[in-house]
Order: C-alpha cells, then sequence, then structure tokens
C-alpha cells in the first residue's frame, strides 16, 4: 500500500465499478440494510444497521424476557454477557480473554478507567490529554480532578499538534496520558505503540481511546504494552444507537486496579448482597451496574459478522477508499475552494476523511439530501467515514461527483440548508 496518496487521472466510474468486483470484502455490504439511493459515509458516527439484528433483538424480547422472564439471567446468561461479549471483541483490539468487559457509555468508561490509572501512580498529579480531544474526553478528566484533587490538586495539561507537544508536557509528575487514537474531527492516527513507549518510559500510565479506530484499524494493545483502553460499539463495530462501550485494562493491572464506580456488578460476591464492597477479581471489578441487554443483543448480531472477517483485509481496504476520495477530491473539488484536512500518509490516517470548506454546514446539508451521508464538525469540517464492510468504491465515486455539482450549481445556498438541527 503506498504511503501517500496519488491523484490517478485515469479512474472513472467503470474503473470503481471493476475494483468493486474485485473487491474481497465485497460480499459483506449484503449483510447491512442500506436504504435504495443512499451512499453512506457516516459509520465513523453510527454503524450501518446489519440484516440480522431485528431477529436477533425480537427473539431476546419475545423468547428470553417474554417467555424466560426473570429465568433468563441465569437461562440465557444475562449476567454474563458483559464478560462474554468482551472476549468477542478482544481480538478486534489485541486483547486477551479477560480483558475486556461491556460497560456503559463511553464517558462512564472513560471516568472509571482514568480513576483507576490515576489510582495506580499515588504521588503524580498531572493529566495529560490532547486540547483537540473529543470534548467528553476532557468534561471527564474535569470530574476525576474534581473527584481525586481535594487533599492536592490535579493538574490537567493539553497538548496540540501546534504545541506544546507530548514531549513538553511529560515529566515526573504525570500520572496518566490520555489520548484518542484517531482523531475524531481530522482522522490523524496517532502511533499507538510508539506514544505508548514514551509515556511508559516517563513513568506514566497511557489510557487510549479508541471510538474511531476499533472495528476501522488494525490495533493490538497488548503488542504495544498499553495500560488502559476504552472504545464505543456504535461506529464501526455497528452495533447500534446506544450500544454500550468497553473497557480494556491489561491483565497486569487488574489485581491492583481501583475504578471510580464500584457498583454491585463489580462486586466479589454481588449475590451475598454484603453492606461493604469487595471487588471481583480481574477485569469484572469495572462492572457497575444491571448491563443494557436489548442493546447488547443488538451488538451481538454484528459482532457475528465480526467473526468472519480479517482486520487486515478491512485496512487494506480502507486505505483504498480514502486514497481514491482524497485523489478525487483533489482533481476535481480542489479548485472549488476544498481542502483535505485529513493526514495524507496512510500510516497516519484512520478510516475517515475530512474537508475543510467555507459553509461546510449548509453544504453537507445539500449533500444528504441528495442520499450523499456525512456530517459536520464545526468551525468548517465535513467529515465521511468510510467502513470497509459496506462503502464500495463506485459509492466514493458518487459521492464525489454529486458534491461536485452542488459546489458548481451552489444549491448549498438555498436557506433551508443554513438551518441547523439539534445534531449536526
Amino acid at each position: 500500500m503506498n504511503t501517500e496518496t496519488s491523484v490517478n487521472l485515469t479512474v472513472d466510474r467503470a474503473t470503481c465499478v471493476a475494483l468493486d468486483v474485485a473487491d474481497p470484502l465485497a460480499g459483506f455490504r449484503d449483510r447491512f440494510a442500506l436504504p435504495d439511493g443512499v451512499v453512506y459515509l457516516d459509520g465513523n458516527s453510527l454503524g450501518a444497521l446489519p440484516k440480522t439484528t431485528a431477529a436477533q433483538v425480537e427473539r431476546v424480547i419475545t423468547e428470553e424476557w417474554g417467555t424466560g422472564l426473570i429465568r433468563s439471567w441465569n437461562d440465557a446468561g444475562w449476567f454474563a454477557k458483559p464478560a462474554v461479549l468482551g472476549d468477542r471483541i478482544a481480538p478486534i483490539i489485541g486483547a486477551a480473554p479477560g480483558e475486556v468487559v461491556l460497560g456503559d457509555s463511553t464517558s462512564a468508561s472513560l471516568f472509571q478507567a482514568a480513576v483507576a490509572a490515576v489510582r495506580l501512580r499515588p504521588g503524580r498529579r498531572v493529566l495529560i490529554s490532547e486540547r483537540g480531544n473529543f470534548p467528553t474526553d476532557l468534561y471527564m478528566l474535569e470530574a476525576v480532578q474534581e473527584l481525586l484533587g481535594d487533599d492536592e490538586p490535579l493538574e490537567r495539561r493539553l497538548i496540540d499538534d501546534d504545541g506544546p507537544t507530548l514531549d513538553d508536557e511529560l515529566d515526573d509528575d504525570v500520572a496518566v496520558v490520555v489520548l484518542t487514537h484517531v482523531d475524531y474531527r481530522t482522522g490523524r492516527m496517532r502511533d499507538l505503540a510508539e506514544v505508548t513507549r514514551q509515556v511508559q518510559a516517563a513513568g506514566a500510565v497511557m489510557l487510549w481511546d479508541l471510538c474511531h479506530s476499533v472495528g476501522a484499524v488494525p490495533v493490538d494493545l497488548n503488542g504495544a504494552g498499553a495500560d488502559f483502553a476504552i472504545g464505543c460499539t456504535y461506529k464501526y463495530l455497528n452495533g447500534g444507537p446506544g450500544s454500550p462501550s468497553f473497557i480494556w485494562v491489561a491483565g497486569r493491572h487488574q489485581a491492583a486496579a481501583r475504578p471510580a464506580l464500584t457498583g454491585w456488578h463489580g462486586h466479589a460476591r454481588p449475590f451475598d448482597f454484603e453492606l461493604g464492597y469487595a471487588p471481583a477479581d480481574g477485569i469484572t471489578r469495572f462492572r457497575v451496574g444491571t448491563p443494557q441487554l436489548l442493546s447488547m443483543s443488538a451488538l451481538e448480531a454484528s459482532l457475528d459478522i465480526w467473526d468472519e472477517v480479517d482486520i487486515e483485509l478491512v485496512r487494506e481496504k480502507s486505505l483504498r477508499l480514502t486514497e481514491l476520495f482524497i485523489s478525487l477530491v483533489d482533481t476535481r473539488l480542489a479548485p472549488r475552494g476544498v481542502e483535505v484536512a485529513t493526514p495524507r500518509q496512510s500510516a497516519r490516517r484512520g478510516s475517515q476523511v475530512s474537508l475543510r470548506v467555507e459553509n461546510g454546514y449548509a453544504i453537507m446539508q445539500a449533500l444528504i439530501e441528495r442520499g450523499v451521508i456525512g456530517d459536520f464538525r464545526a468551525p468548517d469540517l465535513m467529515r465521511f467515514g468510510f467502513t470497509p464492510l459496506y462503502v464500495s468504491h463506485t459509492d466514493v465515486w458518487d459521492a464525489v461527483a454529486a458534491l461536485e455539482e452542488i459546489l458548481a450549481t451552489e444549491a448549498w445556498r438555498e436557506p433551508r440548508f443554513a438551518r441547523r438541527g439539534a445534531v449536526t
């Protein structure tokens, strides 16, 4: 795979159709319920619906809940689901059995992991994150500062590509570094192994946010010797809106880890109903309360697909799709003021491409009306996610053609496209 995107002036739609015919992942597209006439390039926010999900959820509702009733906590294995499904996610992120458990929302899981990570470094009073991190990560770190800063305040330092850098801020006072593997705005990907090495060499704990990389790029947490990670399951894993997050804790840390929320499902003996908390062994101590079983059932349907997927093939196709998109943007859209904001080096790019353009929100709304669905992030980024299991090369061609037409005709200037919805 090329490390740089190159412009190929010979590519046309017929070439894209031929690439799709030869695509080893092409068969997975039929496993998803994609609406006719829609090019869906927003799987980096919400993955498409697997065709088996509805039947799976209906079975859990009608059989396990409707007939089994409360007996299903034992008979259908409800109580063990967070760990069982965690073990199914483990191979996708380079984790071992017993190192992953499903949690609540991503925000709650980050809070759980960050508190435990800080507690592993008593006496160190600095947290490092990045200014461009997804805001919920920064908000949760504020809560960690408030919770653990009574005796001695915790300091939060924010790094940035333009400085200060991680090199500038790492010192003997740093307890934990919290970074996102793939940037939610630009798709820029960090070197997980190298950053982990750098952080641990300074004596700090590394906590990774994998929300925009799990299911999109190969991740090897144990190979990198990482410490903690969290991630969501509703983007590239296609678990559905509200599907639970996951927490990964390296096996070497689990016995000493003390999470923030000490709920009864994380108790060593939850059905002894003891007055005091005693942490369960291993990753189970990161559980809190009753799991979202209906959401987990939807995730199970998607993981059935992922059991058959080679993540290396996913990465290869992801790079082909994003390189094609960038090349077409360069040749057809750059003269109209569209700038690629995503790194062009393949090793530094996840599975999305962001375009920087004035009036990006209205342009995106016009594009969505034409059946090409991406999204917008303020102040000026149009984001396009390329989910290799169901996005085709022809989709890429058609998306650029639609965007080119909107820019050429200035259809985006219609007033309705400027009206902001509650969710952008």
